[in-house]
């Protein structure tokens, strides 16, 4: 059996994060993100768009190939004062396959100190599905996600 592995990473300034509804967490593009062997993370995107980071489309993970997928997410949010922070796993983030579809989504209370999560959920993955990570708080003001990565396993 493969595994086929996409692990996106991005530190630092962060994204600002609105409040209100979910947003689609954006990774950069080449030697600024950890692995992208099989080509899940690319500029020129299966659907034939191209994209530049930080637009909507470098949320993106477009599976290589049909298989089990295990995702994986590590989120650092900055002090608020927000009292529920939300995030989730989401099939075709943006529309281009048919329609978004959320999976393993999770709402928590702050805990005490910095907002460090991480999270697994598993799911069929297929190429023409791109997936996404989105994030969420309750904050009456926007708040910066200081760190982020996102990663899929595909078992083929």
């Amino acid at each position: 059996m493969a595994v086929l592995v996409c692990s996106l990473y991005v530190h630092g300034n962060g994204q600002m994060i609105e409040p209100g509804g979910y947003r689609l967490v954006r990774f950069p593009y080449g030697s600024r993100e950890s692995y992208d062997r099989h080509g899940m993370h690319q500029t020129q995107q299966p659907d034939g768009d191209g994209s530049t980071y930080p637009d909507e489309r470098s949320g993106l993970i477009w599976p290589a190939a049909d298989g089990w997928g295990d995702l994986v997410a590590n989120i650092h949010w900055e002090a608020g004062d927000y009292t529920e922070l939300r995030d989730r796993f989401v099939r075709d983030p943006l529309g281009l396959a048919g329609g978004e579809d959320s999976t393993g989504t999770d709402h928590r209370r702050p805990s005490p100190g910095m907002q460090c999560f991480t999270k697994t959920h598993a799911i069929f993955v297929h190429p023409d599905t791109p997936l996404g990570l989105k994030v969420a708080h309750n904050d009456d003001r926007p708040r910066r996600l200081l760190h982020a990565q996102f990663k899929l396993a595909i078992h083929v």
